[in-house]
């Protein structure tokens, strides 16, 4: 079986990431981030994978941004998922985002991506310096929830669960140790 492994996308991921982003629209989730947060002009893939490692080193980032590391997910040459890791929190990620958002190909769930895409993940926020990451989930994403807690997720005591915001759904929390 091959391993999965967090790596930076490259260019020649454009057409594979693409078409992963079509397919989780369906579930409402970008599995890019957003080319153009200021609804500027759409940028080249080239350009979209430049500022992923501008923002990775926490170089040029744009409004409300920290630095991150946004991988692709690869299994055998092939892209099953993504990963952003927030390096650290602003106000927003502290309540609502976490330090780890990922995704998982519907083609390709179901067969442990999404644990091995968190754990490595995890290690990363260690390498950072991090303890303990917050990561959430929806309130009805069972599958994310089961993911977090194999990962050695438990309830954030202080604040289980936020209410849905203006452009937000409710979300779970949870805290998972870095290290094990």
């Amino acid at each position: 079986m091959d391993t999965l492994v967090l790596r930076p996308f490259r260019l020649e991921d454009e057409t594979e990431a693409r078409a992963a982003h079509a397919e989780l629209a369906h579930d409402h989730f970008d599995f890019l981030l957003e080319q153009r947060p200021d609804g500027g002009p759409e940028e080249s893939w080239a350009e979209y994978v430049e500022r992923l490692e501008d923002q990775r080193h926490g170089r040029r980032l744009d409004p409300g941004f920290v630095p991150a590391s946004f991988l692709a997910a690869e299994v055998g040459g092939t892209l099953v998922g993504r990963v952003s890791i927030r390096h650290e929190l602003n106000d927003f990620l502290s309540t609502w985002g976490g330090h780890v958002g990922y995704g998982v190909r519907p083609a390709y769930r179901r067969r442990g991506h999404a644990t091995a895409i968190l754990r490595g993940s995890l290690g990363i926020l260690a390498d950072l310096g991090v303890e303990e990451a917050l990561v959430t989930c929806d309130l009805d994403n069972a599958a994310s929830e089961a993911t977090i807690r194999a990962c050695g997720g438990f309830p954030d005591p202080e604040l289980p669960l936020v209410g849905a915001g203006a452009t937000v759904s409710a979300k779970k929390r949870f805290l998972v140790p870095t290290t094990t």
